[in-house]
């Protein structure tokens, strides 16, 4: 068995627990919450609910801790941090940030001697892994990624922490005219713009300057400063009523030649249509905190990524078993 730690009970963390459940060789230990461990009430009997600060104390105890913080300003700190104490997995989202977060967290791993996976779930993650495929596969060609229509949290997040919001949620929208494009064989030539559109629902604090809110949201790099971006204001109750679940999707697309003349055109098309964003995401990391204990076993330690995993040490099944059902 492997023995699990949940860092963080968000949408994540909940969905994190559940995946365990569904996980015969896995086990989950003890949760580790920011808010009073009394007021946070998890789904499985018998199970702590501990503050986070009581983590240290348990390292005897748990063979891989999933972090379940957000990207903006959890993840840069806590990873590392934990890094130094158990193997450890966790979603950190912004792409132009993960080489330096790579490079923090590795040094933590490597010295305490441990195993990190970092950039867990479906992009960055499943969707990484497809586009290292095709463009293995297809060297004279392009990748093309489309998210959406769907709400990212990593973003959804970044809208909550803007000094005046409440709550919020965005969507991210994929232009129709640029996937048609796509999958047309055409390679076109597309600005991150002409991909997507970001659609924010927010709702403001009383008081709150509204004009601010939307100014610094549609210039806030990394997030929103590269695309059309569109803020409404709406009620809690508004928010509630239409806006409560967290669906998502997306393609990866690989168009490619081959041929003498580059005459042949080939398209590779991977999807994910999700009802639940974190669910699914969570549903990786676990498969990656399998992966990290075997890796760690075998003194394979510092920073790694999904694309560093053998597709393999992801599943529960045996060699022999995957050769005989999957090959």
């Amino acid at each position: 068995m492997v023995r699990i730690g949940i860092y963080g009970y968000g949408n994540l963390g909940r969905g994190v627990e559940n995946a365990i459940r569904q996980n015969d060789d896995l086990e989950l230990v003890a949760v580790f919450s920011r808010r009073d461990p009394a007021t946070v009430k998890i789904n499985t009997p018998g199970v702590p609910v501990l503050k986070a600060e009581e983590a240290e104390k348990m390292t005897d105890k748990i063979d891989v801790m999933i972090i379940c913080g957000g990207s903006a300003t959890d993840l840069p700190v806590q990873t590392p941090a934990l890094a130094k104490l158990f193997n450890v997995v966790d979603s950190f989202d912004t792409h132009a940030k993960i080489p330096e977060h790579f490079d923090n967290v590795d040094a933590a791993a490597k010295q305490s001697g441990k195993t990190a996976i970092i950039s867990a779930g479906w992009d960055p993650g499943m969707f990484s892994i497809n586009r290292l495929y095709g463009g293995a596969i297809l060297p004279d060609g392009k990748d093309y990624t489309f998210w959406g229509k769907g709400v990212s949290q990593g973003h959804s997040d970044a809208i909550r922490r803007v000094e005046g919001v409440a709550d919020g949620k965005q969507y991210t929208i994929p232009v129709d005219e640029a996937l048609a494009a796509v999958r047309s064989g055409s390679n076109p030539e597309l600005t991150t713009r002409e991909k997507h559109t970001r659609e924010c629902f927010v709702v403001a604090k009383e008081g709150a300057d509204k004009a601010k809110i939307e100014a610094e949201i549609k210039n806030m790099p990394n997030y929103f400063s590269d695309y059309d971006t569109t803020v409404h204001f709406i009620s809690q109750d508004e928010l509630n009523e239409k806006h409560s679940g967290i669906p998502h999707g997306g393609f990866v697309i690989r168009s490619g030649k081959t041929g003498a003349n580059s005459e042949n055109t080939h398209i590779i098309e991977y999807s994910l249509k999700l009802d639940s964003n974190p669910e699914f995401t969570a549903s990786v990391l676990v498969c990656c905190a399998r992966a990290a204990a075997r890796m760690n076993g075998e003194n394979t330690i510092g920073c790694k990524t999904i694309l560093d995993i053998p597709p393999s040490y992801l599943s529960a099944k045996s060699g022999a078993q995957l050769r005989k059902e999957l090959l």
